[in-house]
């Protein structure tokens, strides 16, 4: 028997340690799995292997793993198995198709924590390498919802709407939620947080009120004031996409039949019958030309056909932010303006009438070609408004809330234009790049303010943006970075200058 070495820490996978001395005894080496017994539980965990960290006699047991054995102070080790998936995954690896129950068997390994990071890794590498065909998928999209939550309504029919991303300050759910809801439709919106933007629609609404919620509590609200607006990540709905979402991160990639899957299986799990599917297109988005979202959308439509959900897609221009404005508590504040009708940026109001209107259409309370309309009807008498502010109550929030009760950095820099002319580029990897330096998405209050989008007259010395954060001395580095490399030309500028000053 070895005795516990208990290590608070959750790492995402059932993992356990031995020392050196212990584990060459056994025969046993890193990578390996080993089944963990005491009395009255077992568990297989991934086995690591320390020189310092757990001494001889001793092993040590991290989060998950331990919980899985009652916090047993004693435990005994034996040698396990190799999951089958592994088989299944190397069958990718060669370009053999796959079966139903081979890939129900990969993502059910993938919930259950049973592959180690490099055998994610490598299913996520062969994934991207040998695309899965359209039967293949839909198993795939299948086994995503059925290994988590599912949330069943009542009543039908059932919305929802997806943005493929790539654009910054995309706020436009905060407005398509509750117009849709205010129309009498369920719309049950399961969001994000950023993870390489300066803020996911989950950060957004968190500003205004809480965003984690069980499956059964998102079902219990929306039915009560027509939709929420939450994080997925607090939910166990399709709880193999977060999985897949770390590790294709980490490798930068994002196999295309997995895109498929990921948005899917979120809108068939939460029992969406019909959905909108925001397609940003234009130079720095995932959907570089017009081609690559048509292919994007008929892809998404067959496999919305496949599993009974209703899809349409809106190709939409991806080539500026949406709005003036980049970070949680300031885009807020614009999407605000916008439902008290107080103005705010055509860009934001035109694109969020749009997708509404769509789900109106498709939700049947508007006629073809009248969704528009209706969105705006909707909108412009404060009927979408006053429905955010009950969806806002119902998840914990203030409902009095005003646009300008929204706080913001209290550190903040224009930018200046160094010429005077018209804006000629537009970088958003940049803008993100600068609200992140600023501290968003975890200072909610950091982030952009745009002065100037393409095509609009600037003098010398006016302010192309502003910066702003809550801590001074990231906002420093923000506006040093940004003059540094402008995030807007305009014409005539020096971009750069060779060679550059040299530092004596």
């Amino acid at each position: 028997m070895l005795e516990v070495h208990a290590f608070d820490i959750e790492i995402g996978q059932h993992k356990v340690m031995l020392n050196a001395v212990d584990a060459r005894e056994r025969g046993l080496y890193a990578g390996d799995r080993v089944r963990v017994r005491t009395r009255g539980a077992s568990t297989t965990a991934i086995l690591d292997i320390t020189t310092e960290m757990v001494k001889p006699g001793e092993i040590g047991i991290f989060t998950e793993a331990l919980k899985e054995l009652k916090n047993a102070t004693s435990v005994d080790i034996l040698p396990a198995p190799k999951p089958a998936s592994l088989c299944y995954i190397k069958m990718l690896m060669d370009k053999q198709k796959l079966t139903e129950d081979q890939i129900r068997a990969i993502v059910q390994d993938i919930v259950d924590n049973n592959l180690s990071e490099i055998e994610l890794s490598a299913y996520i590498t062969a994934s991207y390498i040998h695309n899965m065909d359209s039967q293949e998928t839909e198993w795939l999209t299948r086994a995503m919802i059925e290994t988590g939550e599912r949330i069943h309504f009542d009543t039908h029919p059932v919305m929802d709407k997806h943005s493929i991303g790539g654009v910054p300050g995309n706020k436009v759910s905060l407005l398509v939620v509750p117009i849709v809801a205010a129309s009498g439709l369920l719309i049950p919106k399961t969001s994000s947080r950023a993870i390489t933007g300066a803020g996911g629609t989950a950060d957004l609404m968190e500003v205004l009120a809480p965003v984690e919620f069980s499956g059964a509590e998102i079902k219990e609200l929306t039915e009560k004031v027509g939709g929420v607006i939450v994080w997925g990540g607090a939910t166990n709905i399709a709880p193999a996409d977060d999985k897949l979402i770390k590790a294709e991160y980490a490798l930068s990639i994002d196999p295309y039949s997995q895109m498929l899957a990921s948005i899917m299986a979120k809108k068939g799990a939460v029992g969406a019958d019909a959905v909108v599917v925001d397609m940003p297109v234009g130079p720095g988005t995932k959907l570089p030309t017009a081609e690559a979202g048509r292919t994007l959308a008929n892809d998404l439509i067959n496999l919305g056909e496949r599993l009974n959900i209703r899809i349409e897609c809106a190709m939409t221009f991806g080539g500026s932010p949406v709005g003036r404005t980049i970070g949680p508590a300031l885009e807020v504040r614009e999407a605000l303006t916008v439902l008290e009708n107080k103005g705010g940026p055509n860009s934001l109001k035109e694109k969020s009438l749009s997708l509404a209107g769509i789900l109106l259409e498709m939700g049947g309370v508007a006629g073809r070609g009248d969704g528009y309309k209706a969105a705006e009807s909707l909108l412009t008498s404060g009927k979408a408004h006053k429905k955010l502010m009950e969806i806002v109550e119902a998840q914990g929030g203030d409902p009095n809330v005003k646009s300008e009760d929204i706080v913001i950095g209290e550190h903040c820099e224009e930018i200046l234009s160094p010429t005077g002319g018209y804006v000629v580029a537009f970088f958003n990897k940049r803008l993100v790049e600068l609200a992140r330096l600023a501290g968003a998405p975890a200072d909610k209050k950091a982030g952009v303010i745009i002065h100037k989008k393409m095509g609009e007259r600037v003098k010398k010395g006016e302010p192309l943006i502003t910066i702003c954060s809550s801590a001074e001395w990231e906002l420093e580095g923000a506006v040093k970075d940004a003059k540094r490399q402008m995030p807007i030309v305009v014409e005539g500028m020096l971009l750069e200058r060779y060679p550059g000053i040299r530092e004596l």
